[in-house]
């Protein structure tokens, strides 16, 4: 559902999305996307007035992407290309079988290798989504492992899915979802995502609370939150 308020000489327009939770929460998602999620039964006049009363903070945030690229990547699945894996770009190498049944995919000497039976783009586009949420999976096991001795808390479960929206999320059963493309970011910001969402945990909204408890675990977040911020349109394929 989409609604709008006037601020001043501005009509924002935002998508909402209603939740089985407590809190609203607007974000502001580059390049000029404005999103709410709300209770599950919340009034438009109550969301219409959480917006207004944060319209100064989203104007600025709309003023701050208007500068930046943010033109989606298009890629094409031929020799060359390149595809992000860990904050580094690695060329495609296409090498055809009619012999096996399905692409396979491999990182190897420093460029994708896929082997399948013909060049059909959207089969190889497919088996390379499928490495990467093999591999996301994989690499947010192993982070939140790591990070685990910060937490009395576990996550009651870790998966992988499509996100458009969003990097990664955290249930009112605390089970932590990951967009696929992840792994794409280096491993720092692979990190600070992880994180994140193993905050959630405890504190379900972006409260000073929420922020506090990032910044005990990971003292420069900020840097890897302003790196998704400005690169990572360039994730995906």
């Amino acid at each position: 559902m989409q609604l709008s308020i006037r601020y001043g000489t501005k009509t924002i327009k935002f998508d909402v999305e209603y939740r089985d939770r407590k809190t609203m929460q607007v974000s502001v998602e580059p390049p000029d996307k404005v999103f709410v999620v709300a209770p599950l039964g919340t009034s438009e006049r109550v969301i219409e007035n959480k917006v207004r009363s944060k319209a100064a903070w989203i104007v600025q945030k709309l003023y701050s992407f208007r500068d930046m690229e943010y033109r989606k990547i298009s890629r094409e699945y031929v020799n060359g290309e390149s595809f992000m894996y860990f904050g580094r770009n690695y060329s495609l190498q296409i090498q055809t079988d009619k012999n096996i049944k399905k692409p396979e995919v491999q990182l190897y000497r420093g460029k994708f290798h896929v082997t399948a039976p013909s060049k059909n783009e959207d089969v190889i586009k497919q088996a390379m989504e499928q490495w990467y949420r093999e591999k996301t999976q994989e690499k947010v096991l192993e982070r939140v492992q790591y990070y685990q001795h910060f937490f009395k808390k576990r996550p009651a479960d870790v998966k992988v899915k499509e996100q458009q929206k969003r990097w990664a999320s955290c249930t009112s059963k605390d089970e932590l979802l990951f967009n696929w493309r992840c792994v794409m970011a280096p491993s720092h910001v692979l990190d600070y995502i992880v994180v994140h969402e193993m905050c959630h945990m405890y504190y379900k909204n972006h409260s000073q609370e929420f922020w506090d408890m990032l910044a005990s675990i990971m003292p420069d977040y900020k840097r890897h939150k302003e790196w998704l911020k400005k690169y990572g349109v360039r994730m995906d394929l």
